[in-house]
């Protein structure tokens, strides 16, 4: 069993993880955008720790970043991102947490209805964002940022996470199935 302590420091180190990943993608703009490195620390720290750690954690870690180095621009990037991000961690921890039967599939069906959620709020936040800036948020640029853009960070979602987990259960750091 998970003490509150031990899901804090986690937490604390998944978002330290999330502030300094992109700094290996952060030379070349496009290239963070298109792997998403912020996404992958808050998804663990959603399945690790549970869905109140993800969602503290994908609300802090790009606003933290945005007012430490700049990146992403706080408003309207870093701010829709942290809501993009408590999305993700909270849904694939509650998903999760109620599904995981020790399979797989259950962690395929946390992370992909995380993903699919998270980007749907993303793109109703930044048009509401980009809305209050008095511009246009097409559904041509929601395709192209949530999923076009995006394809090779969904990508290693979809095959990082699962492996880490799955390294996680057989080095039993982590439980496979959920308590009862």
């Amino acid at each position: 069993m998970k003490t509150p302590v031990k899901s804090l420091v986690l937490s604390a180190l998944f978002i330290a993880i999330g502030i300094t990943l992109p700094f290996l993608t952060g030379q070349l703009k496009i290239i963070g955008k298109m792997l998403l490195p912020m996404h992958l620390p808050v998804m663990l720290c959603g399945l690790i720790c549970g869905w109140q750690y993800g969602l503290i954690c994908g609300i802090i870690t790009p606003l933290l970043r945005s007012v430490l180095f700049g990146m992403p621009i706080l408003f309207p990037s870093a701010a829709a991102m942290s809501v993009e991000l408590a999305v993700y961690g909270s849904v694939i921890g509650l998903l999760y947490r109620r599904t995981n039967n020790g399979k797989v599939v259950s962690l395929y069906i946390s992370l992909v209805s995380a993903m699919v959620i998270g980007r749907a709020i993303w793109g109703i936040v930044m048009y509401f964002f980009i809305f209050v800036k008095g511009n246009n948020f097409t559904f041509t640029a929601f395709i192209a940022g949530a999923f076009t853009d995006a394809f090779p960070g969904i990508i290693l979602q979809l095959i990082l996470i699962p492996a880490i987990m799955t390294a996680l259960h057989k080095a039993k750091v982590i439980n496979a199935q959920k308590s009862k």
